[in-house]
């Protein structure tokens, strides 16, 4: 636990000048105790204000809020002793605030943006680390990996976890972590307050909707990372192949930071020339500047050759030596639930798993793989419940566009009806094959591969759980393939 610090420590003014000590920050009223610092924000459904008179009664000393949750709660507030500090910005205030307050943070951070690949690139950026003997972590949808293992519930977590976090990394002796930024994270300002050095840029799609409403507010709350996070000496490493890019490194240059293009274009300062692939990865040619590399990964789809480069821009950014981080690419391991090889039939046929959930990320995932394939190429799809109605015929599209066989299932349909959810993808995949049960998809699946075909598990990579209803049931792709696998062949010896 931090030790305790005032107010004015914390950058925090109170309207009347009190200055007390603080203890800790809670944005949970039900997590406050004696000299409490409660965060009062606002939400999409409910303002925090509601509850500050129950971190009153928990003995908070200090509330942060604004004028709204300050309204809300004036009775309580004026018939109390704690410090009040009023702030349009409570998010923001809240993130500087808790990473004054835990004071510590790895010596070298990056942070990456995107519709895909976020987590892909974050790890393998703390792989290269790892291999040039640095202790480090990614930190994201997969919790926090590699010289320390963390469980995480965000992809970017609410401030006071995450400078937790930081400062419980930094004081295990990680020098290194490399973050995933959600739009979500970045929108809700929860990486403020972290010293990040370099920031990288993937690509931009159809995603979260739902939540940002327009592809302009999305691209707005990305873009954060490079307009405000990002430090003002630090470097953007962009991925120029995307039509955003050029767009992405305008704004990083315009505030100051220094570019690293990365991508087929020829002026990128990491470019790449040529891709040659096989069963079990691809050769890559690229150059830095002006000097050529040659590198193997043993990795499955195109867009890894993106990803990795990507990740050997952020950690070139952050003061590495090019010629040492390239000899480490072909040690680079696949990220759990991405293109990851699950399971392989006795007639060679292989089984892999993605993350893929967004239309853009099914057509890329299948579009990658297809070099790599002798035979057919099929694919399962489905589509998550509660989350952007829009994208679903495009995910059975962009299945149906790209595989020779398309299973759609469900995906996690949370509160909706999944019969629905099925319906709206296979209005995009009218020829493909419903299946309800998604283990079933999967042993279909499975047994319609003949020698030379592969199939793609798309939706859900890395988790262990479907969600319906209110419940969530234990269910990993990677684990139902190998399952599928071993019946099918059991059955036939």
């Amino acid at each position: 636990m931090a030790a305790s610090k005032t107010l004015q420590q914390l950058g925090l003014t109170a309207a009347d000048g009190r200055n007390p000590n603080i203890t800790g920050i809670a944005v949970d009223s039900r997590e406050v105790k004696a000299g409490f610092l409660f965060a009062a924000l606002p939400g999409s459904k409910v303002h925090g204000g509601e509850f500050i008179q129950y971190a009153l009664r928990m003995g908070a000393s200090a509330i942060l809020t604004d004028a709204v949750g300050a309204e809300i709660a004036a009775d309580e507030l004026a018939a109390s002793d704690a410090a009040v500090i009023l702030t349009d910005d409570p998010r923001g205030a809240v993130a500087f605030a808790a990473a004054l307050y835990f004071g510590a943070q790895p010596q070298i951070m990056t942070a990456v943006t995107g519709t895909n690949g976020k987590t892909s690139v974050s790890t393998f950026v703390r792989q290269i680390w790892n291999l040039l003997d640095l202790e480090a972590v990614n930190l994201g949808t997969t919790g926090v990996e590699g010289s320390l293992h963390l469980p995480l519930a965000h992809t970017t977590p609410e401030p006071i976890t995450l400078h937790r976090t930081l400062a419980t990394l930094s004081h295990e002796g990680i020098s290194h972590a490399a973050m995933e930024a959600s739009s979500h994270g970045l929108d809700q300002r929860r990486l403020d307050g972290v010293n990040i050095a370099a920031a990288g840029f993937t690509n931009f799609t159809q995603d979260h909707l739902d939540y940002h409403g327009t592809f302009e507010a999305y691209f707005d709350a990305k873009m954060g990372l490079f307009t405000r996070v990002l430090q003002d000496d630090g470097v953007a490493v962009v991925n120029l192949d995307d039509p955003k890019g050029a767009e992405v490194a305008m704004i990083a240059q315009s505030h100051g930071h220094e570019l690293i293009g990365v991508g087929r274009d020829p002026e990128a300062d990491l470019c790449l020339l040529g891709q040659r692939y096989d069963g079990t990865g691809q050769d890559l040619l690229f150059k830095w500047h002006d000097r050529p590399f040659q590198a193997r990964l043993n990795l499955i789809g195109g867009f890894q050759a993106e990803n990795v480069l990507l990740a050997a821009g952020l950690v070139i950014a952050c003061g590495e030596d090019p010629a040492r981080v390239f000899d480490t690419l072909g040690d680079l391991e696949t990220v759990h639930g991405r293109m990851q090889l699950a399971a392989t039939r006795a007639n060679g046929a292989a089984v892999f798993v993605d993350y893929a959930h967004t239309p853009d990320a099914v057509s890329t995932a299948l579009k990658a793989m297809r070099p790599h394939v002798m035979g057919r190429l099929i694919a399962i799809v489905g589509a998550g419940g509660d989350r952007d109605t829009s994208k679903r015929p495009l995910m059975g599209q962009a299945a149906a566009e790209n595989a020779d066989l398309v299973f759609v299932t469900d995906d996690n349909p949370r509160s909706e009806e999944p019969a629905l959810i099925r319906a709206a993808v296979m209005t995009g995949a009218p020829e493909a094959i419903e299946v309800a049960d998604r283990a079933e998809a999967i042993l279909r699946a499975v047994d319609a591969l003949a020698p030379g075909d592969a199939l793609l598990i798309a939706g859900k990579g890395h988790e262990t759980g479907q969600v319906v209803g209110d419940t969530v049931f234990p269910f990993d792709d990677c684990e139902q393939a190998s399952v599928a696998v071993a019946a099918l062949e059991g059955d036939r010896a």
